[in-house]
């Protein structure tokens, strides 16, 4: 995947939780246009569209939250000495501030290209799920996986919130 398709299929996973609740044609002409992917719908009806809406509004919500994390580590982490250098002599790379701003830096240049890539990997996952309950010929798979990261997405949140 070149670097215009990773940043294609982080798009196109951010937009799963607007797509989620959009048209059926939409669903289908989004993937087409913005991932140059074939989606062929075979079976529209209203409770394929009620289990894409489901199957993919919760990979959405995961993705957006990835995302938020990902730009909170960077900002606090290259920023900082703005952002919470009150006690530096206690945190990673103390005790001097040059030190624990360089570790804070590191992890956070290091961690958010990872998350991008889970981001762009639930990306794909959406589009298997849309070819799935649009199109029959997504694997079986796609469908039980979308609800397990579903719920390791929310037991993430849960455990993120427990900690601030």
């Amino acid at each position: 995947m070149t670097g215009g398709g990773l940043a294609r299929t982080v798009a196109y996973a951010l937009l799963a939780l607007p797509l989620a609740f959009a048209p059926a044609r939409t669903r289908l002409r989004v993937p087409r246009r913005l991932l140059r992917e074939p989606v062929a719908a075979r079976w529209i009806g209203t409770g394929r569209c009620v289990a894409h809406s489901v199957l993919s509004a919760g990979p959405g919500v995961v993705a957006w939250f990835l995302l938020m994390l990902t730009v909170l580590g960077l900002v606090r982490g290259l920023l900082y000495p703005l952002v919470a250098a009150n006690d530096y002599e206690n945190s990673w790379g103390g005790p001097t501030l040059a030190g624990a701003w360089a570790v804070h830096a590191a992890v956070s240049l290091v961690v958010a290209p990872l998350f991008v890539g889970v981001v762009a990997g639930l990306g794909r996952v959406q589009l298997r799920v849309t070819r799935a309950v649009f199109g029959g010929d997504g694997p079986w798979w796609v469908l039980p996986a979308a609800v397990v990261l579903t719920a390791a997405g929310a037991l993430l949140f849960v455990s993120w919130l427990q900690q601030i």
